[in-house]
């Protein structure tokens, strides 16, 4: 089958399409001259304010990285889709896809997850990681479950069922059960997830049958992308 492979890509402002120029004023010492000055978008700005907090540390459990902070920094965060879109690569035959931002220092990584109208992630855990998801672009249904208890065989029950709307934050982790996520509406939806430690992508997680609630463990996740370039599995 013939994959597609989809950027969000728009044309902003001329201001967008062009560096900025400053003229420095002139001095004794030094004649007036252009300087040129690069500046960050807001979307960058987020990554790096990100990996400032974590920092050289293990991630989200560590003493001296505040999870509210974190929550903090990607609420202010307004999403402006010309920021993010080179990301955001999508490819209909696929729930999902994972598209790489940055790995810190190696103990976190930061993706921009991209959702096909209609489809779902299985139910997942998250590999004892911790997760915390930002809503980019429209809206996700997460569906939360309780481990199933025992080796029995059953319909794993409903816990909670929330709509995650644009801009929206939230935090999941092994401690508050399992999940899915599934894009109900009908244009593709993008969100950016914060992973510490990136266990899932070093080691794999476990997938769950909502009939049985059946373990399965799924090898480490492949990435779609990696800093905007396509990745060829």
């Amino acid at each position: 089958m013939l994959r597609h492979t989809m950027h969000f890509n728009h044309l902003g402002s001329i201001d967008d399409m062009y560096p900025t120029y400053a003229i420095l004023p002139e001095t004794q010492d030094s004649p007036r001259k252009l300087s040129l000055t690069v500046e960050m978008n807001r979307f960058d700005q987020l990554v790096k304010d990100i990996m400032d907090v974590l920092g050289p540390s293990s991630g989200l459990t560590s003493d001296d990285v505040d999870v509210e902070d974190l929550t903090h920094i990607m609420e202010r965060y307004v999403s402006d889709e010309k920021e993010w879109s080179n990301y955001a690569m999508a490819d209909p035959s696929m729930a999902y896809t994972r598209n790489l931002v940055d790995e810190g220092n190696g103990k976190a990584n930061l993706l921009v997850l991209v959702w096909t109208p209609g489809k779902a992630s299985p139910i997942h855990d998250h590999g004892s990681a911790h997760c915390l998801m930002k809503i980019l672009r429209g809206d996700l249904t997460e569906t939360r479950y309780d481990f199933p208890d025992g080796d029995k065989e059953k319909p794993m029950e409903v816990k909670s069922e929330v709509v995650h709307k644009e801009n929206a934050v939230a935090y999941m982790a092994d401690e508050l059960g399992l999940h899915r996520m599934s894009n109900q509406g009908s244009d593709f939806a993008v969100s950016l997830h914060l992973y510490t430690p990136p266990n899932v992508a070093k080691y794999g997680c476990n997938i769950f049958n909502h009939k049985t609630g059946k373990k399965t463990h799924v090898p480490k996740a492949c990435l779609f992308s990696k800093f905007g370039k396509r990745v060829e599995n």
